[in-house]
């Protein structure tokens, strides 16, 4: 059932949302070639509780870190550990935070030094997707309005989209209904209406939307060794233009 926030509801996801945002704002600037992506979950750990927050995703089924690190053709989820990025790495990194009985999620792409014309292409077409999707979050619009227009963009830049892991509702609980694909035919779904919030994530490949499933049974990577990009905002419906919660002011590259 999608629930709609009240109010005060919001502002408390307003809350969330900073902090997740300012969180991933951590983990980017960290995304420098000698570090570890453990250092980099060590960072937004503290970070986050340093707020009085706690991470969403630490213990998260299992999860047993605060942030999911994924470089170069690890698509999401990549456990952080022991793992030194270098120059030319693409690294996303996908953050969530807790305080207020609601929670905030996001993510974002970034190059480690110097990348190539070609990763950098990806990253940028990748969070693009995302605002193009976001022009038909509003009121009225249909919920697969969203992720064709995010579909008709990646793939009219010659990348593909990942089907097996979607968007979602969020709010007093990390994932909850509706599911947000990032692909689809318009005019279909749920009708949107003010108060609901969602965080609407595309998951774009550099090569085939096949994907492998590794032993650690979390990272995703692409099946053909391809770069990938993810790049998400907790996005709320108004009566108006929609309002990201979690402000992606400076994390375009």
């Amino acid at each position: 059932m999608i629930t709609l926030k009240s109010a005060h509801e919001i502002e408390l996801m307003r809350r969330a949302g900073k902090i997740t945002a300012a969180a991933r704002a951590v983990a980017r600037d960290m995304v420098k070639p000698g570090v570890t992506t453990q250092q980099i979950d060590k960072a937004v750990y503290k970070f986050i509780t340093e707020q009085g927050a706690t991470p969403s995703f630490l213990h998260y089924n299992g999860y047993p870190a605060s942030v999911c690190v994924s470089v170069n053709d690890e698509i999401i989820h990549g456990i952080p550990g022991k793992r030194v990025l270098q120059e030319g790495d693409i690294v996303s990194v996908d953050v969530g935070a807790f305080i207020g009985g609601f929670h905030g999620d996001c993510a974002g792409t970034y190059p480690c030094g110097q990348v190539s014309d070609e990763a950098l292409r990806l990253i940028r077409a990748t969070q693009q997707s995302f605002f193009e999707g976001i022009k038909y979050a509003r009121e009225g619009y249909r919920l697969s309005d969203i992720s064709a227009a995010i579909q008709a963009y990646a793939e009219s830049q010659g990348y593909s989209i990942v089907r097996e892991y979607v968007g979602h509702g969020i709010g007093r609980n990390m994932h909850e209904a509706p599911e947000v694909p990032n692909y689809g035919r318009p005019g279909h779904g749920p009708r949107l209406l003010r108060g609901m919030t969602i965080a609407v994530e595309p998951m774009v490949n550099a090569g085939s939307a096949a994907i492998v499933q590794m032993p650690d049974g979390w990272t995703v990577r692409t099946a053909d060794g391809k770069y990938a990009a993810h790049y998400e905002n907790t996005v709320l419906i108004t009566a108006g233009d929609p309002e990201l919660l979690t402000d992606p002011e400076g994390s375009l590259v």
